[in-house]
């Protein structure tokens, strides 16, 4: 075999390894999640993650580290349900050091009202966490709660 012809089949080899690790890492986070655990985003996110969500409603961005995402659009969302967003239903996807997951979540709003959207967040991972994730929702529902439901005191 040409040398360049074993070094292609390496890299193809390390690429498939890499994004069997990473597609496992992202998966077992959602597991825990989904059963109930609460640290997906400081235990998924690099603290100096670049977030952007797109679209064109009001909550569509780009968030600069873990702590800007959090505090302006996971906290003042979060606040405004009475059971958390949960995932129900997943697929994942890994090529590399991306991670594709389309997942649909289920929560309750503080006034009852179920909450329910698809979403497909893709992930570029170094090491075991993400540095860039680019997300898709439909942001209707999700501006819906946060025009309808009340920030608690002192938001």
């Amino acid at each position: 075999m040409a040398p360049t012809a074993v070094l292609a089949r390496m890299t193809d080899e390390g690429l498939a390894a890499q994004a069997r690790h990473n597609k496992a890492a992202v998966s077992a986070a959602f597991e825990r999640w989904a059963a109930g655990g609460s640290g997906f985003f400081t235990e998924m996110l690099a603290p100096n993650v670049i977030w952007i969500i797109h679209g064109s409603g009001p909550s569509a961005g780009r968030f600069e580290g873990r702590d800007a995402f959090m505090e302006r659009a996971v906290a003042p969302f979060a606040s405004r349900l009475s059971t958390p967003v949960r995932p129900v239903e997943t697929e994942v996807w890994a090529d590399g050091d991306h991670v594709i997951i389309r997942w649909d979540g289920e929560g309750v709003a503080r006034d009852g009202r179920p909450y329910e959207n698809s979403y497909v967040w893709i992930f570029r991972l170094v090491g075991d966490q993400a540095v860039e994730v680019t997300a898709f929702l439909d942001l209707a529902p999700y501006d819906d709660v946060l025009r309808r439901i009340p920030a608690p005191a002192g938001e």
